[in-house]
């Protein structure tokens, strides 16, 4: 059978191609109309839809794979070209160097702005102060964010700018911790992820100056991600934190053909959320549903994070005497609040690292089946970075997704003689991110980056799950909870496309589903573990589309 009467718009031949669909589990040839995939096979087959205006792709050989869909990443955040930048800066003689450098040569910034310390460059494991900014920022106000965007650092000259004193503490943007002694703000500001990266807390910023918030930073950290993203493969990117306001950012960058990876947006739902929010986040998802923009699920947060000892742990954090952490909410109102978001429709996305975060996650989705009944709800838990051996069954059971990066687990990030590992201590070290124990309790993981926390690359989130040893090499971590690498590949893939609704149209490549595929310069499936990390998306396909080629 012929098919030159309507051939294929673009074929791709000469590959190993791991579908990901266990129908039909390797091909060596694609065939795409109409931005979706209308032939997987043989070489020989995809003759038939070659015609003279079809544009055709030898792959010499190498393998193909469905688009990387990236479950949790957040491409609005970062990283900020106009940010001193201190990934990797791990002595606060250090930051202070970097800073000082940044200062020099912008002498006349009105702000200095920083991004992605590390809370172990903090020396006694304390969390920092304003008085470790002061001697290098002057009279000049600082602003620092965390690697995780949980935390912002302030200087002197920044807490007076920003108004907070010992009587202005609880702020839009976040908690000012104060010096128990004085009474007096310390200069470091809690729970910024969960405030200030709220509609209400980055307007507050806007309005205070600081100009990391303001709407041109926005765009451009978004529309620099978003090539990135599309550079590394990743043909959806699930951003899992927005605001209304937020969504014009998408839709100019749509306008301005910067949107080529398509975009699942979740919404913010912080505490205080009202109905007639919900009615403004049911509409948006009305509005926005086609399959280059979607909106829908909802973010919400139980506790923190680790690192800074603000996520809710089963028993006291290690050299803490009974702290223990807190959750956002008390676990009764996160059970009735989760199950009338459930009786709405809504998908939900809850951050959750510490067990008894997890736990209280659990909890209120087996409150809200009681209550509305079960549904395909395909509630998501993020991160779980430590979870109690209690609990892992019970993602399978009650149909809840493990959202998981990777890249956290890496030893060079959490573990022995990191914040993470030393405020859980060994004892729990076990409960840390299990991968593979989550997989074989039946749990659905979706992987992803967690950008611009972690590196957005793919391949070092696979490698990663496949390792947990540095990317420099050295001893794994918790090796009994790698997994495999057709596992890690599933989990950025179908994985992640079944934690959005999307098994139907992505996630593998079956006929029928659309054409978004990646060629890279080495089989993974087959290569060594330390050769992941080198490997790059040489040619990116969207909807049929040749979005990135590294050899053009």
């Amino acid at each position: 059978m012929s098919h030159t009467s309507r051939p294929a718009d673009l074929v791709l031949r000469g590959a190993r191609i791991h579908t990901v669909d266990p129908q039909q589990p390797e091909a060596q040839a694609l065939a795409v109309r109409d931005g979706v995939l209308v032939h997987v096979g043989t070489d020989a087959e995809a003759e038939q839809w070659t015609g003279p205006g079809t544009r055709v792709l030898d792959a010499a050989g190498k393998l193909v794979l469905p688009g990387f869909i990236d479950a949790h990443n957040h491409v609005r955040l970062g990283s900020d070209d106009a940010c001193v930048q201190l990934a990797g800066a791990d002595t606060l003689d250090e930051i202070h160097r970097r800073i000082g450098d940044w200062r020099s040569a912008h002498p006349d910034a009105p702000w200095i702005e920083a991004e992605a310390f590390d809370y172990s460059a903090i020396p006694g494991g304390r969390m920092p102060t304003a008085a470790d900014l002061d001697p290098v920022t002057g009279d000049t106000p600082a602003f620092v964010l965390s690697y995780d965007v949980h935390t912002a650092w302030l200087n002197t000259a920044a807490l007076r700018r920003l108004g907070i004193d010992r009587d202005h503490t609880s702020l839009p943007y976040g908690e000012a911790e104060t010096d128990p002694a004085t009474g007096e703000p310390t200069g470091f500001i809690r729970d910024f992820a969960v405030k200030g990266l709220s509609r209400d807390g980055h307007r507050a910023l806007r309005e205070l100056g600081v100009p990391w918030a303001s709407p041109d930073r926005q765009y451009g950290r978004l529309a620099k991600s978003l090539d990135d993203a599309i550079r590394y493969g990743i043909t959806t990117v699930v951003e899992p934190q927005n605001s209304l306001d937020d969504l014009a950012l998408f839709e100019r960058a749509r306008a301005e053909g910067r949107l080529r990876s398509r975009i699942v947006a979740a919404l913010f739902h912080p505490r205080g959320t009202g109905d007639a929010d919900l009615d403004d986040f049911a509409a948006a998802a009305r509005r926005y549903r086609d399959d280059r923009l979607r909106v829908g699920p909802l973010k919400l947060y139980i506790d923190d994070v680790v690192e800074p000892r603000t996520a809710a742990l089963l028993e006291p954090y290690t050299g803490c005497g009974q702290h223990r952490g807190d959750t956002f909410y008390p676990a009764d109102e996160f059970g009735e609040l989760l199950a009338k978001l459930d009786a709405r429709g809504f998908q939900c996305f809850v951050h959750a690292t510490g067990d008894r975060g997890i736990r209280t996650v659990l909890d209120a989705v087996a409150h809200a089946r009681e209550l509305n009944g079960p549904r395909d709800a395909r509630h998501q838990v993020v991160h779980v970075e430590c979870l109690d051996p209690a609990d892992t069954g019970r993602f399978a059971a009650l149909g809840v997704v493990a959202c998981m990066q990777p890249r956290h687990c890496a030893p060079e990030v959490a573990g022995p003689g990191k914040d993470w590992a030393e405020n859980v201590g060994p004892d729990r070290w076990h409960k840390a991110w299990p991968m593979r124990s989550l997989q074989r309790a039946g749990a659905v993981l979706a992987f992803s980056s967690d950008w611009n926390v972690a590196e957005m690359d793919p391949m070092v989130g696979i490698y990663t799950a496949v390792t947990r040893r540095s990317l420099d090499g050295g001893p794994a971590w918790l090796p009994a909870e790698t997994v495999d690498v057709g596992t890690a590949v599933h989990a950025y893939t179908m994985g992640s496309a079944y934690a959005n609704f999307l098994e139907d149209e992505r996630g593998s490549l079956t006929v029928g589903k659309a054409a978004d595929f990646v060629v890279l310069s080495r089989d993974i499936l087959r290569a060594a573990p330390e050769d992941i990390p080198g490997t790059v998306a040489e040619t990116v396909v969207v909807g049929g589309v040749v979005e990135h080629d590294v050899r053009v």
